[in-house]
């Protein structure tokens, strides 16, 4: 599952129309209706504001509307396209200028999923992890076996803590915990001192670790 950690604006044309989609992170539906009821405002003067949204992620909530458009050629591309990115806690509103042109159904289905994918395609999406937090300390003979395992798999460091001993504290994903656990264990000859902080959820973006 994916996470949109900021949300984005994008605009297409197509036959003279305007479609301008922007995206926010939501979660209820309070706050999805609070978005859609901005960008009426922002775009009073426009034809249409699609959108659909989802919310939750066991059993999530979904919702699309065509705003006046024909039965099924808005809300429901839009919602499939957020589907496409796997991603929840987000609305997507689609506000359409009318250019004068009609486009029929096909055209229609076409445009709003391609100012849907602009506008997420436009926002900052990433990868969620649900993982561990776990610190290790060891001597400082140690830490350049401790640093190549962790970067070897990819893991980000958390903290760091000099004393009389070395405590690095990383984001390690659950399903990776074990074999990373191992890994230090037999390096240091079991000397590593592993601890569990806590479980927690975050993202891995190019500026580092979001947590969520």
């Amino acid at each position: 599952m994916n996470v949109l950690l900021e949300g984005g604006t994008a605009e297409i044309i197509e036959k003279k129309s305007r479609f301008i989609a922007e995206t926010a992170i939501v979660r209820s539906e309070e706050e999805a209706s609070a978005f859609l009821e901005a960008r009426r405002k922002k775009y009073w003067d426009a034809r249409h504001h699609c959108s659909a949204y989802i919310i939750g992620k066991e059993r999530p909530l979904t919702h699309s509307s065509d705003d006046g458009e024909p039965s099924g050629t808005a809300g429901r591309p839009i919602l499939d396209v957020i589907k496409g990115f796997d991603v929840s806690d987000v609305s997507v509103v689609v506000t359409r200028y009318f250019g004068g042109t009609l486009l029929g159904t096909g055209g229609l289905v076409r445009a709003y999923s391609a100012a849907a994918k602009a506008g997420l395609e436009a926002s900052v999406i990433a990868k969620k992890v649900n993982g561990l937090l776990l610190s290790v300390t060891i001597g400082y003979d140690l830490i350049g076996k401790l640093q190549y395992i962790a970067a070897a798999r990819g893991f980000t460091q958390a903290d760091a803590e000099y004393g009389e001993n070395v405590v690095l504290s990383y984001y390690i994903p659950a399903n990776e915990a074990a074999s990373f656990r191992k890994a230090v264990t037999e390096a240091s000859s079991g000397k590593a001192q592993i601890e569990e902080i806590g479980e927690i959820s975050y993202a891995l973006t190019k500026n580092g670790v979001v947590l969520l």
